[in-house]
């Protein structure tokens, strides 16, 4: 039997089924709970559109409900963890396996293949359903709920560099020739990067020199006074291929589709640590779900009329909740350069996978 990584094929089950079903009902709580309070905050920017009703309240739930699955699933494993371990260990049937000779691991073996199982499904789902809900979803706020025109991909704050000014649109539709910015400022600056000019349009198209801004009004900083300029053109240097690139939603964007995005990033001489960092990401982070038992784990194992069950459990779940914290900052400071890409998306997994080692083993092995 200590040869054996699973125990018996009944046991195996037994416990893969508890859990499993224990995991369901943990997301379905917190996705319903989580998404009840999203409409409450949401719904009335939804129905003050005109033309809005019901329909595209439920239109908003069903967009949004794939990304609290995906950001949430991981928290439902480690609290199904805590349930399923606590009430094994209260029904003592944690010491009947162990008096059976299995080991700390055995135990564990049919939860951690469950997790496995929900991580690889998390990663397809991830890559199939939420990239494209979270895309639509964007495109939708975006247009302030409004209906956005089929097959419109639609990107929102994107700043664009021309020398040293900078030209900013609150939303891009379209590509190519029919580009379109609605929300345009133009900020004019010296070579030292002080604002000489700022100017502000409701619209702006590509015309081949530049941008044209429509019904401009400039703002002169040496003058402090305000004109209107009708239509003019700003950056020149400015193509819709380098507008293109000027934002990218790692959320968006499937895994294999990422990967090229970034490398013409790379070859157009953008900074792409961030998107890197994510791109790994989409594949640690799915992963998280596979730790959540080994680091619950500690809630199995003791005596439950010892008095410490309940320390076990808030152990498990003060070792779940800051792995969520270092990753989170681990992602930050590969954003900003302080980690390499590959660090900070698989540093967190690979400490926290030997401390729940270290911890199972000290504990108990």
């Amino acid at each position: 039997m200590q040869l054996d990584f699973f125990p018996s094929r009944t046991l195996t089950f037994y416990l893969a089924r508890l859990f499993f079903t224990r995991i369901v009902a943990m997301l379905f709580v917190l996705v319903l709970v989580l998404m009840m309070l999203d409409l409450l905050g949401t719904s009335g920017d939804i129905l003050a559109v005109p033309g809005n009703g019901q329909a595209e309240v439920l239109h908003y739930a069903m967009l949004r409900i794939p990304q609290l699955i995906a950001r949430f699933l991981p928290y439902a494993v480690l609290l199904a963890t805590i349930i399923t371990l606590i009430a094994l260990n209260q029904n003592s049937e944690v010491v009947a396996m162990k008096a059976a000779g299995l080991s700390a691991h055995q135990v564990l073996a049919p939860l951690l293949l469950t997790a496995a199982l929900f991580s690889a499904g998390s990663f397809l789902f991830n890559e199939r359903v939420v990239t494209r809900a979270t895309a639509t979803l964007s495109a939708w706020e975006a247009n302030d709920y409004a209906p956005v025109a089929a097959g419109s991909e639609v990107r929102t704050h994107v700043y664009l560099a021309d020398g040293p000014n900078i030209l900013y649109a609150q939303s891009i539709t379209g590509t190519g020739d029919a580009m379109r910015m609605t929300g345009v400022t133009w900020y004019e600056r010296t070579a030292q990067g002080m604002l000489v000019r700022e100017v502000r349009a409701p619209r702006a198209h590509y015309t081949g020199a530049g941008w044209q801004l429509q019904d401009a009004r400039i703002f002169d900083v040496a003058s402090a006074r305000t004109a209107l300029a009708g239509t003019m053109v700003v950056a020149p240097g400015l193509t819709p291929t380098e507008a293109a690139l000027g934002k990218v939603d790692a959320e968006s964007i499937p895994f294999w589709r990422l990967k090229p995005v970034i490398d013409t990033l790379e070859g157009a001489g953008r900074r792409t640590a961030e998107l890197r960092a994510q791109w790994w990401h989409k594949l640690s982070g799915p992963l998280s779900a596979f730790l959540m038992p080994l680091l619950g784990a500690v809630a199995a194992f003791g005596l439950a009329r010892s008095g410490q069950l309940f320390v076990r459990a808030i152990v498990g779940m003060a070792l779940g909740f800051a792995y969520f914290v270092v990753d989170n900052a681990a992602l930050a400071m590969g954003s900003f350069g302080g980690y390499p890409p590959f660090l900070a998306a698989w540093a967190p997994f690979v400490l926290f996978l030997f401390i729940g080692e270290a911890v199972l083993i000290r504990t108990e092995e």
